[in-house]
């Protein structure tokens, strides 16, 4: 993954997930007192859930992921490292996972960590404990059996084989004997849950008896700032120290109090269409829309040209999948779009409204360009922003829109998290898409016992997408944080997250 540290305006972006006024979260700090053990981030919505088994928006998922921890947990690098497990063994037909716990570690609420508490969440995590409103980690439906022949080993057998098993175990081990992760969240991570305030802010603060090592943090205050114009405000006036996801504009506007770190948000932004209704129910269509528009246009005149193109539902840091081939299969051609919107039966071109979250700058920027690229082969496009919450209800989940502009992470450094969205059976399959052959292929992948051959079906997948057009699929966005100086320790993961463990203070 690209990662360069630029001086601010030295050379002069991005997101959202699901993947600012603004929601002060109390006064704004000292400047002093920042400078010390306390840290202020900036965030751009409110979190939609508390308890890591209910999580959707990949915004949440970014903070809480120094709250809960897994058996297992992502590395910068893109590997796995042991978390809660500190060593595991695989028997010789890859059927069983033999995990063997950390010797005391400890929930936030100084509860240890065993055995029963891995079961239980694994269990709550893949759906089939009875909790309500579990966003379903369906991989884990792999699990016949979860032996525990002592407190601090766990055992999981398989139905089948899975190259990809080991990485949805970084789903969230909590306590067994705990019913209040919806309120007062408990983990295991760096840093506990102190408070929430709806719409305002959330507090964390150092878990002193943590595993690996006490955080140099003490507390982080993360402010919610929804509205764009008050990003600005909120960085130059003291009220946050750290802000991600910026846009050029806003990074060049900033001080020299800060520098300004690039990264690649992991996302897949796309114009997304909903294939079940007309006229994006005809691939035509879909096809003509790729054809319209022209992705490295919008990185250049939305994002200044920060900004990484692609053709398909993967991004460039999961590198052995990427095919950067399919990023210019539909090159810009308008004649061409206006060819086969006639050949659909739409040769003076047709209406159409493209959904937005309001408080995601970026995605409204692109949808702006994105309008402008379609009036030139007679589509007639109008931006509807909607509140967050709104779009996570009836778009996301309600399905009732025609198209939209947002950013897709993985959640799991797998490429089935990206693809499996799309078969036809899945849950999160927003965008109705509906091919046999593609649920074909995912069957074939999750059959295969060669990681080689799964990376080519996977492959195989991505093209489905990009020949059919499921998607007009845009870039993976720059990340720009915006970082006070003397703030040290910044680091990007292949995943959407916002490591707060390694960040400190210089004197």
């Amino acid at each position: 993954m690209k990662r360069t540290f630029l001086a601010l305006l030295a050379g002069a972006a991005l997101f959202c997930g699901l993947l600012t006024g603004c929601g002060s979260g109390g006064n704004p700090p000292e400047q002093e007192a920042a400078h010390a053990d306390e840290l202020y981030v900036g965030i751009a919505q409110d979190l939609d859930s508390l308890d890591p088994h209910k999580m959707v928006a990949a915004g949440t998922k970014e903070i809480m992921f120094n709250v809960f921890e897994g058996l297992v947990k992502p590395a910068p690098s893109g590997d796995l490292l042991p978390a809660l497990a500190e060593n595991w063994t695989i028997s010789e037909d890859r059927l069983a996972y033999t995990f063997r716990l950390r010797p005391g570690v400890k929930f936030h609420n100084g509860a240890i960590v065993t055995a029963a508490d891995v079961v239980y969440s694994l269990e709550r995590a893949s759906g089939t404990s009875g909790a309500a409103d579990i966003v379903t980690v369906d991989a884990l439906s792999n699990i016949t059996a979860m032996e525990t022949p002592d407190e601090m080993t766990v055992i999981l057998r398989l139905a089948e084989p899975s190259n990809e098993f080991l990485s949805y175990l970084t789903a969230a081990v909590i306590p067994a004997d705990y019913d209040q992760q919806d309120t007062a969240p408990v983990g295991t991570g760096p840093f506990r849950f102190v408070s929430r305030t709806a719409q305002e802010s959330v507090v964390l603060e150092r878990f002193d008896d943590y595993w690996g090592g006490a955080a140099a943090l003490k507390t982080v205050t993360c402010r919610v700032i929804e509205n764009a114009d008050s990003i600005l405000m909120s960085l130059q006036s003291g009220a946050v120290d750290l802000f991600a996801h910026l846009t050029i504009t806003q990074a060049q506007q900033l001080t020299a109090d800060f520098a300004i770190e690039q990264g690649a948000m992991n996302l897949v932004q796309a114009l997304y269409l909903n294939n079940a209704v007309e006229p994006f129910n005809d691939v035509r269509v879909r096809q003509a829309l790729c054809y319209a528009v022209d992705k490295q246009a919008i990185i250049d005149l939305a994002f200044d040209g920060f900004g990484f193109p692609i053709g398909s539902s993967m991004y460039p840091a999961f590198s052995k999948y990427f095919d950067d081939a399919l990023t210019d299969y539909y090159p810009h051609d308008t004649e061409k779009a206006k060819e086969l919107l006639a050949a659909a039966g739409y040769p003076d071109g047709f209406s159409m409204t493209i959904t937005v979250p309001s408080n995601y700058q970026p995605h409204i920027d692109t949808a702006q360009v994105i309008v402008e690229q379609l009036k030139e082969v007679g589509v007639r496009a109008e931006i509807l922003p909607v509140e967050w919450e709104t779009w996570l209800s009836e778009t996301y989940t309600g399905r009732n829109f025609e198209s939209t502009v947002i950013g897709v992470d993985a959640s799991t450094m797998t490429a089935r998290a990206l693809l499996e969205r799309f078969t036809s059976t899945a849950g999160n399959n927003f965008i109705n898409y509906n091919n046999e052959a593609y649920d074909n292929l995912f069957q074939q992948a999750q059959a295969c016992t060669d990681d080689d051959e799964q990376t080519e079906v996977y492959r195989a997948m991505e093209r489905n997408l990009t020949e059919n057009a499921a998607n007009v699929y845009i870039q993976d966005m720059a990340d720009l944080l915006a970082v006070r100086h003397g703030l040290a320790g910044v680091r990007f993961y292949p995943i959407y997250v916002l490591d707060l463990y390694g960040l400190h203070w210089e004197s």
